[in-house]
């Protein structure tokens, strides 16, 4: 049996996500900032078979609240050995080009917000020994494009971080998962149009599911994007920069 804590729990993935721990009969800790919200999603998982949902109020840019969040769920569920980091924004790349605070408030929360929770989180697990920690950052990290480039600054940032992580815990039998994720069809992407590339929540959740429990390292989804990213990463830069991408 795990012990999960999910963090930004009311995201579709990750709700998506915590519905195949609770039909394992896991225990689970749900974070986030909607606190009726997380409650409802408990009572389903309950209803899904976990053995325990706990859930727990956390703005996660409130980085003073990160240490007693993790003490809390260690403490509610007799012990922590998974973590999914799942919360995080999508911004607007025009807002970020004409205002600095807009570009650091999407930098604290896609990035910094991330890298002080799986700061602490490894040093727990290091020092006990084992842990998987899972954090979802996104294809948009793999190469910069005049689009989106703050979000993928950002998730660039938790991938490097989170690789870092993985090399540093081995030693400890700590598993660190990077999920890179393409376009999901979730409420932050409702006005997208959508198309062939468009993956659901529910196919995103089982290939993050199976990648938390084999303790992956790198995992695209769907499958494609890796090789996507690799053709993407592979243009001269005096090719991409006259892209319209």
């Amino acid at each position: 049996m795990r012990t999960v804590l999910i963090v930004g729990a009311t995201s579709a993935i990750a709700e998506a996500t915590a519905r195949l721990f609770a039909a394992e009969g896991n225990r689970l800790c749900l974070a986030g900032r909607n606190a009726a919200r997380l409650e409802a999603i408990a009572e389903d998982l309950r209803v899904r078979g976990a053995a325990q949902v706990e859930t727990v109020a956390l703005d996660a840019n409130d980085f003073s609240q990160h240490e007693s969040v993790l003490s809390h769920a260690a403490q509610a569920m007799g012990g922590l050995d998974t973590v999914l980091i799942a919360h995080g924004t999508l911004p607007d790349q025009h807002a970020c080009q004409a205002s600095v605070d807009a570009a650091l408030e999407a930098i604290t929360t896609n990035a910094l917000s991330v890298i002080a929770l799986l700061t602490l989180i490894a040093n727990r697990f290091e020092q006990q020994g084992s842990g998987t920690i899972a954090v979802i950052s996104s294809v948009a990290g793999d190469r910069g494009r005049q689009s989106n480039y703050v979000y993928g600054t950002a998730k660039s940032a938790v991938s490097t971080f989170s690789q870092g992580l993985r090399n540093r815990l081995a030693r400890a039998g700590v598993k660190v998962v990077t999920i890179k994720p393409g376009f999901v069809d979730t409420p932050m992407t409702a006005a997208f149009k959508k198309g062939a590339l468009w993956a659901t929540p529910g196919a995103v959740a089982k290939r993050i599911h199976q990648a938390m429990t084999k303790g992956e390292d790198v995992v695209y989804t769907p499958w494609f994007w890796r090789w996507i990213m690799a053709i993407i990463k592979a243009v001269p830069e005096s090719i991409f920069k006259k892209a319209r991408l």
